[in-house]
């Protein structure tokens, strides 16, 4: 044991955590918000069509597809700009449909005071 060498802490358990966050409550959540911004869309249509005599409630149908569109958009936005940027600076091991991350094991070398490769 060296007294000047620095320890390490591998962050494998850090990276087991993100990885199931990421997994288990993003994802998901992402999903669950695709799913509710084409539901409002969906429901302003049925608003738009079932109230084909009532102005107001044409355009408040009107408003509900305007807005699940526009979520939909950000949210295809994002995604298609990280799909961008992972294409174009060529990044392995990151697979963006099913979230997940491939690192690989991180072990520094330190010289070692003393030793004859300073």
């Amino acid at each position: 044991m060296s007294f000047f060498s620095t320890p390490v802490a591998y962050a494998s358990n850090v990276d087991t955590f993100i990885g199931n966050v990421n997994r288990l409550i993003v994802n998901p959540l992402i999903g669950m918000m695709f799913a509710v911004a084409l539901v409002y869309f969906l429901y302003g249509v049925y608003q738009f069509i079932s109230n084909a005599e009532n102005e107001e409630m044409r355009t408040a149908g009107k408003q509900h597809m305007v807005w699940g569109i526009v979520g939909l958009t950000i949210m295809i936005g994002v995604f298609s700009i990280i799909r961008l940027a992972l294409n174009t600076f060529n990044v392995k091991g990151i697979n963006a449909e099913k979230g997940e991350v491939e690192l690989n094991d991180y072990n520094p070398r330190y010289p070692q005071f003393g030793s004859p490769n300073r």
